[in-house]
């Protein structure tokens, strides 16, 4: 009959065992999830990966762009397993498309208007700048908005000669931070992500302009779906909530 010294090795051999084939079970089954994110989201989303990474051996890969450059990239076979949208628009066009799962929001966006001198809102009433940054209308739903502002004031058809257009909502930040334009309509959490003062920007009443809901889908044509799924779930987990929250958007 084993001694007792004899049984506690028996069992420290067969944790050892049990780890270790945990470790190769969880390895071998480590998967790249490919997430295509809006670009006012990919700070946000990096920090979400890095401690979605910390508990799961998969891997995130961002590629961040304009939402409606990224959808048409998904529409002609690119190949992302996840697709972190600005809008809500895009990702419910994929699933009645057949290619996407239910859409989810993850978080709510906020519009302001950023002047890095003087006050935003005195210097766009007095017509006191030369140019006037906003992501395109026609594929960045923060430019969309930002139109809608624009409209809405009965500034639109006279500001159109002055605006500089970004391709997305980070570029259109750094049109604004880098002086290229003396105010422009940007994303709150990019001023908060330096620490602006609040007399330099002004935050848009959300009611004005369409609601800036953000939806995330699965992508039917993901070939690592389990492990997409499990990212999706984290998105909505406490954890990545308080990091939303945190970097200004509303969370639903």
């Amino acid at each position: 009959m084993p001694t007792h010294s004899q049984h506690r090795h028996i069992t420290q051999l067969f944790i050892a065992a049990l780890v270790y084939f945990t470790n190769f079970f969880s390895v071998a089954h480590a998967a790249d999830i490919n997430v295509a994110c809006a670009s006012n989201f990919q700070p946000s989303l990096q920090k979400i990966a890095a401690a979605f990474e910390r508990t799961n051996p998969h891997r995130i890969r961002i590629s961040s762009g304009s939402t409606g450059k990224l959808y048409a990239q998904i529409q002609h076979g690119a190949p992302f397993d996840v697709f972190l949208s600005a809008d809500r628009e895009r990702p419910t066009d994929l699933h009645q498309q057949g290619l996407a799962e239910p859409p989810i929001t993850y978080a709510i966006g906020r519009l302001v208007l950023y002047a890095p001198n003087g006050d935003p809102r005195a210097r766009l009433e007095r017509d006191d700048f030369r140019h006037l940054a906003i992501a395109n209308p026609q594929t960045a739903p923060y430019g969309t908005a930002a139109r809608a502002i624009l409209q809405k004031l009965q500034r639109w058809d006279a500001v159109q000669s002055r605006l500089v257009t970004g391709e997305n909502i980070s570029q259109t930040f750094q049109f604004v931070h880098t002086r290229n334009a003396e105010l422009g309509f940007v994303a709150l959490t990019q001023v908060l992500a330096i620490n602006a003062p609040q007399d330099r920007y002004w935050l848009i009443p959300s009611e004005q302009h369409v609601s800036l809901e953000q939806d995330a889908v699965l992508l039917r044509s993901s070939r690592t779906i389990d492990a997409a799924r499990s990212f999706l779930a984290y998105l909505q987990s406490t954890t990545a909530r308080e990091i939303i929250a945190r970097d200004g958007y509303e969370v639903p």
